[in-house]
């Protein structure tokens, strides 16, 4: 029998890419998916080929299936969309990781978790190392995306010692590039869409706070190249360095559309995170990675997306 790797959250925007690498490589795909915020159009051209494989279902249910490796993607990963149900954010992200984590054990699989820098919170520690614990509101509004994922973090250190699992844990920073959700509320998307549609660009704070960007094919690389090293089980940091302000974005993003949009001022988010910028000294020690696509360069690819879409 063929080797089998499945990606729950398949549809989705950065999962739909690992299913399109995956394919192209040759290799058997399932591509699992309750299309909550995935979108079939991310993998319509997929769906003719004999190597892949879309199935139905939410992960907080178990599944029974044979594969060897598993891409563990599924959870809403924006505030519009993690807040719209915070509850069933908590459930795909816990029970989701209990269920991948006892199908892994069961077929003796290696399984990737799609964790996030979510789990530094507000960070206190500038950049952010692997090594620190983070700085998150356990009761806030952001907390069912946040301590989701440090729960499920939990589960698999817990599955790897306890079972012995062959986990991989990523932690993800902020990701963009085409096939982003047009309305979820990504500073990226939002920009674009704003400023392609003449729309008053909303910067929440005063812009100062920074974040930092990284384009979905280096993203893939890196996951890619972590699901298939030998020994290293992580958690490693990825994303990209280079750290820029909120509005350094926008002024990017309006130089590159040739928009007129203005920039309007609105209330800082509760327990929005200052500052975010990764501190990749493990992926590039240990995975040989790191980002090779400037912000420019991504930012005119994405915007070309949204272009077609509008």
């Amino acid at each position: 029998m063929e080797p089998v790797t499945l990606i729950t959250g398949g549809a989705g925007f950065i999962g739909s890419y690992i299913c399109e690498r995956l394919v192209a490589e040759g290799r058997e795909v399932m591509c699992l998916d309750n299309f909550h915020t995935g979108s079939k159009a991310n993998i319509r051209h997929l769906l003719g080929k004999p190597n892949f494989e879309l199935v139905r279902h939410d992960v907080w249910l178990p599944i029974y299936v044979e594969v060897d490796r598993i891409f563990n993607l599924a959870c809403p990963a924006s505030p519009i969309h993690y807040q719209t149900n915070p509850v069933a954010t908590v459930k795909t992200a816990v029970l989701g990781a209990i269920n991948m984590l006892g199908l892994a054990k069961r077929c003796r699989a290696r399984i990737l978790q799609a964790s996030t820098s979510e789990v530094y919170g507000d960070p206190l520690e500038h950049p952010q190392t692997e090594s620190y614990w983070g700085n998150v509101n356990p009761i806030g509004p952001r907390a069912c995306y946040d301590e989701g994922k440090r729960c499920a973090e939990t589960l698999f250190f817990d599955y790897h010692r306890q079972h012995q699992v062959a986990i991989r844990v990523a932690r993800i920073f902020n990701t963009y590039g085409p096939r982003m959700h047009a309305r979820d509320g990504r500073v990226v998307s939002n920009f674009i869409v704003q400023a392609l549609a003449g729309e008053d660009i909303t910067l929440y704070g005063d812009g100062s706070q920074t974040r930092s960007f990284c384009y979905i094919d280096d993203m893939v690389d890196a996951l890619l190249a972590l699901i298939q090293h030998d020994d290293l089980i992580g958690p490693v940091n990825l994303g990209n360095p280079v750290e820029f302000t909120i509005l350094e974005l926008a002024e990017i993003v309006l130089r590159l559309t040739g928009s007129r949009s203005k920039l309007v001022m609105m209330p800082l988010p509760t327990d929005d995170p200052c500052q975010r910028q990764p501190d990749i000294s493990l992926a590039q020690a240990q995975l040989g990675w790191q980002p090779k696509v400037g912000l420019e360069d991504g930012l005119k690819e994405t915007i070309a997306y949204f272009k077609k879409l509008a």
